[in-house]
């Protein structure tokens, strides 16, 4: 399987659409967390990682264990943003990624969001897969 490079693979257009927006008529500041696990999830697909699949075979899910979030601008209905994913670290059973939220080019939001990887019946810290550490390396760099 060929593995896209990992600027492809760090952006993602999200279109704001008016179930995104408050009464104010400005994206409603949980739904930034919505667009980043998009983010992240279309960027571990694009790697060749079915979240489903590891699942049911290696008994691997990812769960969040810590955002950190900061608005800068608001967005507002019909805008295109992009959405950037980078890992920052890789953790015995965590990634960690920097997500942000950008409108032709300006931030909007960014964060800094820690993804846990833990047993798919305990709910225990697993470590990632071998396999998936070294894509996620190869990504990484």
């Amino acid at each position: 399987m060929a593995i896209e490079t990992p600027d492809a693979l760090s952006k993602m257009d999200i279109r704001v659409y008016y179930e995104d927006t408050d009464a104010g008529g400005v994206v409603y500041y949980a739904n930034y967390l919505k667009f980043f696990e998009r983010g992240r999830t279309e960027w571990l697909r694009r790697l060749g990682v079915n979240q489903s699949e590891l699942a049911a075979k290696e008994h691997r899910i990812f769960v969040i264990k810590k955002v950190e979030i900061q608005y800068r601008k608001p967005a507002r209905l019909d805008d295109l943003l992009v959405i950037h994913s980078q890992i920052t670290r890789l953790g015995r059973a965590s990634i960690h990624f920097d997500q942000s939220a950008l409108r032709n080019g300006e931030l909007l939001c960014e964060s800094s969001i820690q993804v846990g990887c833990v047993d798919a019946n305990t709910f225990r810290p697993a470590g990632l897969t071998h396999e998936l550490r070294t894509l996620l390396e190869k990504a990484q760099n």
